[in-house]
């Protein structure tokens, strides 16, 4: 039995190996979601509601007031915002217009803000009033034009108002210049154009810059059709009682594209409310949505559940309305999976996918019974529909891997990226006949189930053994005096490189050599860390990862 006829064998009953995708700009898919669901809520932004029919109109009104501004087809604009309103308003009006969205972190400085926006060609930025200060130097050098909008202008008017007082007090001047605009919140419908004709296969929408940690940030290009198939990959996934008119808890960031596509561009696709949290990291608030307004999915990576299980009396929240938690952007330790659906009531799957797939490329079947059939721990599923998948050599990059065996992870499908802008030797080494070379080291099982082995970089070499962190790592998370782990290779006179593992303590009395016993009685000797050091916290990337990087300088020097 071949991959395709396996993966066919285990599918869930409701969905399906090959879908039509339909040849569509995102900005047509929003048309279409306003004429199903037009009196329906979109958006519920700290009580500040907005219904299908109301964002289509601030989309109209804000591409007009662009188009007036000289934004045109082709050309590219940078968001650096939050999880807000604008942020969306801003996404579907760009695009309507056939612009292309670099996304940036709202956390960038001002250097890493450079870079982006010489490396895009971005002549334009939207950013939030208090972010200003990062722009300024760049502007009107490099940056033409500035979009500047307010929080406050989507707050309900007793929070707006306190907010207002707020930043009286610790006001950022903008100054007054011909090119830096000050948007507020379009009260009335203006002349609307309509959208420029757009190449749904060829004219991309978003660069989405990877995380850089192999030599410098590059942009995957990413087009309508991209991203409108993983949309339609992602929704025949869902069970049918989840499809439409659920709402969605988004606080994970839109400026990743995980968190752009699973909690704003799906849920507005399919029809469903989407509850803005701008900052991922306020567990506090993210609780308190979860017991109030209670939404039913929650898509996020393993450090938002890990902060929610470890919430000072957690268990006196009623967090059980949440039904569906897909995690992705790393790997989901089996414990803390365990612990957050004891806690919710919820099923939590692990899914995989990179920037240059959209990102969705695998998730877990969400199936609530016979759990233990439908999913396999430490597995990131099946490929999703229209998505094929192999296993090939990690030396020659071509021979195919039989049933179990690790290789690296290639990937094919409509979701896939049109390549890096300007990164022509790049593409050559990503990029093969369609098929993605993803850098990840992986294996199939024969019930078709990929198992991330780890990151090709990531692989440590240690006396000639090939040792996986991830393994490495679900062993040490067993242990219940661990909070959170993470491991690394360091150099290594004799071996080359050795394991360290870098430890949060969850007991105070844990010690290196509990860790390492613990170790050796899980894992060939070869694996066991032989230098372990706790830390109070992990170091972690702005989009959430441990940073591995950061911990690999740490301590560049290892110890023997």
């Amino acid at each position: 039995m071949d991959l395709e006829e396996i993966w066919r064998s285990h599918y869930p009953s409701w969905a399906h190996r090959n879908i039509d995708i339909p040849d569509v700009s995102i900005y047509h898919a929003l048309e279409d979601s306003v004429k199903k669901f037009g009196e329906l809520t979109a958006i519920d932004f700290m009580g500040t509601k907005i219904t299908y029919a109301e964002l289509k109109d601030m989309v109209d009104s804000t591409a007009y007031t662009l188009f007036e501004r000289g934004i045109k087809k082709g050309d590219k604009i940078g968001i650096m915002l939050p999880n807000t309103p604008q942020y969306i308003i801003y996404f579907f009006a760009i695009l309507k217009l056939g612009g292309v969205i670099v996304q940036v972190n709202p956390l960038y400085t001002t250097r890493e803000l450079e870079f982006e926006i010489k490396d895009s060609g971005a002549t334009s930025l939207v950013i939030m009033d208090e972010f200003i200060n990062k722009a300024l130097p760049l502007y009107p050098t490099i940056l033409e034009k500035i979009f500047v909008v307010r929080v406050q202008d989507y707050l309900p008017p007793v929070i707006s108002t306190i907010y207002s007082l707020y930043t009286i007090r610790h006001r950022t001047k903008i100054p007054s210049a011909e090119n830096i605009y000050i948007d507020k919140r379009p009260e009335k419908l203006k002349n609307i154009s309509k959208e420029v004709d757009i190449n749904v296969e060829n004219d991309p929408a978003i660069f989405q810059y990877t995380g850089g940690t192999t030599g410098m940030p590059k942009a995957a290009v990413l087009t309508h059709k991209n991203l409108i198939s993983n949309v339609y990959q992602i929704i025949d996934w869902l069970p049918p009682e989840f499809k439409k008119n659920i709402s969605y808890l988004s606080s994970i960031p839109f400026f990743h594209v995980y968190g752009m596509m699973t909690a704003m561009l799906t849920p507005l696709i399919q029809g469903s409310k989407i509850i803005l949290i701008p900052d991922p990291r306020n567990t506090k608030m993210i609780i308190s949505i979860l017991e109030k307004k209670k939404p039913v999915a929650f898509p996020g990576i393993p450090s938002m559940y890990h902060s929610i299980i470890n919430y000072k009396n957690v268990q006196k929240h009623d967090l059980k309305n949440v039904k569906i938690c897909i995690s992705g952007a790393s790997s989901l330790p089996a414990e803390l999976q365990k612990q957050f659906e004891r806690i919710t009531g919820s099923i939590l799957v692990e899914g995989y996918g990179l920037s240059e797939c959209s990102p969705v490329a695998n998730v877990t079947p969400l199936v609530s019974k016979d759990r233990d059939k439908w999913r396999k721990i430490g597995s990131i599923g099946l490929p999703v529909p229209n998505t094929n998948e192999k296993i090939v050599s990690i030396e020659d990059g071509t021979t195919e891997m039989p049933i179990g065996e690790p290789g690296e992870l290639l990937i094919k499908g409509s979701q896939v990226m049109k390549g890096y802008w300007n990164r022509e030797d790049e593409n050559k080494k990503a990029l093969d006949d369609g098929w993605l070379h993803t850098g990840d080291i992986a294996r199939i099982d024969q019930d078709g189930y990929v198992f991330i082995v780890d990151r090709k970089k990531d692989l440590i070499i240690a006396g000639g053994y090939n040792i996986y962190p991830r393994e490495v790592e679900e062993v040490i998370y067993e242990n219940p005096m661990v909070s959170e782990c993470a491991v690394v290779g360091v150099s290594d006179e004799h071996r080359g490189e050795t394991v360290k593992a870098f430890i949060v303590k969850k007991d105070s009395s844990l010690t290196e050599e509990e860790i390492i016993k613990f170790c050796k009685e899980r894992l060939a000797v070869y694996k066991v860390p032989k230098i372990v050091e706790f830390r109070n916290e992990l170091p972690l990337t702005l989009v959430g990862k441990v940073d591995k990087k950061l911990l690999r300088k740490s301590d560049s020097k290892g110890k023997t």
